[in-house]
């Protein structure tokens, strides 16, 4: 009697036990199904207010220069579509590049399905991030892109392509009104100058326009700790009067950085010796050095 009872006893404890397994079995596939996935969305589609030529003026600076509008995307999952926020980025570029560029503009335009763009707008991406040169026509494209969280689920729309002449402006730094830049410094080879020292070929930049001007040199390597591995910038050599310097608390790296007139601080030079060509932008108030 006692052993029917231990039998039932085990029997009852068995059901129970696969009565649980299975309930187990059934929510984890019920929790499996209700994974919402993503099915997949539409490219947008671009449109803008201008066909062909975009009009950029000093006088209309404030005016808007072409509207974007883009098709709704459409993101799509199992359980309907996206309630995510979606980030639009339009992206403009010279024409060619095929949105590689380096200097690519990306501007982000968080959920909303168009963007206006003034002339004074396009004309900074132009001039200060494209580095295009002003008052000549150039051929550029745009296009947009949309994403989800983490920039997941990309969606690209069509090209737009447009001539824009960027106008200029009055630049950020000066440009030396001798019309001649010279480098000096315990970097370069000459060592720095003294005062009322005769100009140097060596140490002259050359002038690729008003506001541009390049020179290639050999600079010594150093830690840049002093002025030994460091350099300035001078409209009239052998004449302290007046420098292009540095500003330590902005950006300042061996690659260059941005730059002033008569500021304080020294440009530092690469660690590793070598030849180098040193870029200095007056319209952009920046400074470039690349080893070549």
């Amino acid at each position: 009697m006692f052993t029917n009872k231990l039998i039932t006893m085990k029997n009852i404890f068995k059901f129970l036990f696969l009565s649980v397994l299975l309930t187990c079995s059934i929510w984890s596939c019920t929790k499996d199904e209700a994974k919402d996935y993503y099915l997949g969305g539409t490219n947008p589609v671009l449109s803008s207010s201008v066909k062909a030529t975009i009009p950029i003026s000093y006088t209309y600076a404030s005016s808007p220069a072409i509207t974007l509008s883009w098709t709704n995307p459409n993101y799509m999952f199992q359980t309907g579509v996206s309630s995510q926020n979606v980030t639009y980025t339009v992206q403009i570029d010279t024409t060619g590049s095929n949105f590689t560029n380096p200097n690519l503009k990306s501007l982000a335009v968080p959920s909303n399905l168009s963007v206006t763009i003034l002339q004074s707008e396009l004309n900074d991406y132009l001039l200060n991030t494209l580095i295009l040169y002003p008052n000549i026509p150039h051929h550029i494209e745009m296009r947009v892109v949309s994403s989800l969280t983490n920039n997941s689920a990309v969606l690209t729309s069509n090209v737009l392509k447009f001539v824009a002449t960027p106008y200029t402006i009055p630049p950020k730094v000066n440009p030396p009104t001798t019309g001649e830049l010279y480098i000096t410094g315990g970097a370069t080879p000459a060592g720095w100058m003294g005062n009322g020292d005769a100009p140097l070929a060596s140490q002259k930049f050359t002038q690729v326009n008003p506001l541009l001007y390049t020179i290639t040199i050999s600079l010594k390597g150093g830690d840049n700790t002093t002025d030994k591995d460091q350099f300035l910038m001078v409209p009239k050599y052998g004449d302290w009067s007046n420098k292009f310097a540095a500003n330590k608390s902005l950006s300042l790296t061996e690659s260059g950085g941005d730059f002033g007139y008569n500021w304080n601080d020294n440009f530092i030079a690469p660690a590793a010796a070598g030849t180098y060509l040193i870029t200095v932008d007056f319209q952009r108030g920046k400074y470039s050095i690349v080893k070549q």
